[in-house]
């Protein structure tokens, strides 16, 4: 062995216990490495692409999907998916169970089997949420040919399949698997939509590069936004103590049959009402009314 070789041993052997002592890596991370392991993303990105072929059958599926046999291919994914889904559901769980409280740790696991099988029921309802979804970019972008164009093509389809499962299991109490599924579909479409916001049926986001949707944010009916649209908030209060003050509403409501363009940001626990459209680039803190049209207007010289 010559020296360099011996010298860059020393030194990976020196970095490893380093590494290694549990003093220093328990203080960064809450993860106990002699419990469960924490939820896959791989894993998770293969459930979502069972979701996706569930809900859509015969569009992201290699096996060809027919009348005879949907019946079977539905079931045997199911049957793969409910497996999948319970296991990451329960690392999950675990995950923010007391690592020393066994009995706890036993609810949690039974807790992460009656998710899945609720979760499993609400597969209907996603499709529908879904399809309203594909019809409102039809019918909101002059450039699609059909529904199926958007289903296959548009990235703001895969962020919202990706809200859609977040935002049940959010709904349901399930710990770290939402946040991941959001994040990414963020990763992929640079969409951000937290799993906790809520949406209602017909959105569509044209193009969605660059959106942003805050975790306390209620959007209504029949809403479309361009890029690069915020629906965020302002700082964050602060308590006697200098504390931020978290789980308080801070993002906007938008009512139904609002259009938002492009560069928009919106601020705050506001309301923006209903049949109003916003204007591209508008900074907006305060609520409008309904019917209203908002937009910036250039001084000529």
């Amino acid at each position: 062995m010559n020296s360099k070789q011996k010298e860059l041993d020393e030194k990976i052997g020196s970095i490893v216990e380093k590494l290694c002592k549990e003093e220093s890596y328990t203080t960064v991370m809450r993860q106990d490495l002699r419990a469960m392991p924490l939820p896959s993303r791989d894993e998770l990105a293969e459930i979502m692409e069972m979701i996706r072929s569930l809900i859509f059958p015969g569009y992201f599926s290699s096996f060809h999907v027919t009348p005879s046999n949907i019946k079977y291919f539905t079931g045997s994914l199911i049957d793969r998916l409910s497996v999948k889904l319970n296991e990451q559901i329960k690392r999950g769980m675990w995950f923010s169970c007391s690592k020393n409280d066994h009995v706890r740790m036993e609810r949690c696991e039974k807790y992460a089997f009656d998710a899945t099988l609720a979760f499993l029921d609400y597969l209907p309802e996603i499709r529908e949420e879904l399809a309203l979804d594909a019809q409102a970019a039809y019918e909101g972008d002059p450039a699609a040919t059909d529904a199926s164009e958007a289903i296959f093509c548009y990235p703001s389809m895969k962020a919202m399949a990706n809200y859609r499962v977040a935002h049940k299991l959010y709904t349901s109490g399930i710990p770290l698997i939402p946040r991941i599924l959001t994040e990414m579909a963020h990763s992929e479409t640079g969409i951000d939509i937290h799993p906790q916001a809520t949406i209602g049926k017909k959105f569509f986001m044209d193009h969605g590069t660059g959106v942003v949707i805050g975790g306390t944010c209620i959007i209504g009916n029949n809403v479309q936004i361009y890029q690069n649209v915020t629906l965020g908030a302002k700082n964050f209060p602060l308590d006697e103590q200098g504390n931020p003050i978290k789980g308080i509403p801070r993002h906007p409501i938008v009512e139904d049959n609002v259009v938002i363009y492009s560069g928009a940001t919106i601020l705050g626990r506001i309301i923006i009402g209903h049949h109003s459209i916003i204007g591209g680039n508008v900074w907006i803190t305060d609520n409008i009314p309904p019917n209203s049209k908002i937009f910036n207007k250039r001084k000529d010289s």
